[in-house]
């Protein structure tokens, strides 16, 4: 009720104010409108996959995936985290793929879990190897909880993106001109939006990661004050939680969501149905 009042208030005012935006009812009426309801589908998202909640929700995941105590553990904490991420990806990604609904929704959510599982295997495969070896040495230790864990968050964060949007570029996305009226249907228009979702993700977790265990290793080494594990794990969250909190509106806002293509980049039939040079789609998050 709350968000088709903020959107009756946005057309209303619409109607009767010149410049909208400026009014403080009104964009707090549109951000909750941009953040509650799919631009494609005009459903409203669950609230625990709407974007104002993936901070404080994927913050303690992405804490506990960074402790890298036990090969079980760290697959559990890891499979937990992609499981999350993954059901963003797919609530918060393009819908306007043309095909049986029914098969890409099953397709998606196939793929999608064959994902997740292979995510958490390859992260927390650095600490079975070492386990199984008996790798001890400082080198190894270095290597396997401080080095690897960043790429392959990074790696395995877009590449859930890849594999649970798969049908946006296998079956192609709606491209729109300014108007927003549908000009076609884009294997190339959806293969781009997936790119940059999937880099913008990598990105953000594997920064969130790589910073991290950078920081801590000089406070480990130098601060007085965090000797003990309480006040390292304290530290730790900390550095983590702000990492996290700068990195991703620089996530969101590397690519527009409301993405742009050059008519020269699509299909022979899309090129020639219109005479607008450049075309729109949703990138999706």
């Amino acid at each position: 009720d709350e968000i088709r009042r903020a959107r009756l208030l946005l057309e209303n005012s619409g109607k009767t104010l010149s410049e909208p935006i400026q009014n403080d009812q009104t964009k707090q009426a549109f951000l909750l409108s941009v953040s509650s309801v799919h631009p494609d589908t005009d459903k409203i998202t669950p609230v625990l996959f709407r974007p104002p909640a993936f901070l404080p929700i994927s913050l303690p995941l992405v804490v506990v995936s960074s402790l890298q105590l036990q090969a079980k553990h760290n697959f559990f904490y890891q499979f937990v985290f992609h499981t999350y991420t993954t059901g963003f990806t797919l609530l918060n990604g393009n819908a306007t793929t043309k095909a049986e609904e029914y098969s890409v929704q099953q397709k998606q959510i196939f793929y999608s879990l064959g994902a997740i599982s292979y995510a958490a295997c390859i992260g927390a495969f650095p600490l079975v190897f070492m386990n199984r070896y008996t790798l001890k040495s400082p080198f190894t230790q270095l290597v396997v909880k401080k080095l690897l864990p960043a790429p392959l968050l990074g790696l395995m964060s877009a590449f859930t993106v890849a594999v649970a949007r798969s049908p946006e570029f296998e079956n192609g996305i709606e491209v729109m001109d300014r108007n927003g009226k549908v000009v076609g249907v884009s294997q190339k228009a959806g293969e781009k939006a997936v790119k940059e979702t999937a880099l913008s993700r990598a990105v953000l977790f594997g920064t969130t990661f790589f910073l991290p265990a950078v920081l801590m290793h000089f406070v480990e080494r130098r601060a007085k004050f965090a000797k003990t594990p309480r006040a390292l794990a304290s530290v730790r969250i900390l550095v983590i939680t702000s990492v996290l909190a700068g990195m991703l509106p620089v996530s969101l806002s590397m690519f527009p969501q409301c993405g742009e293509i050059k008519r020269a980049d699509l299909e022979p039939e899309i090129v020639s149905s219109t005479e607008e040079t450049e075309l729109f789609y949703n990138r999706g998050i």
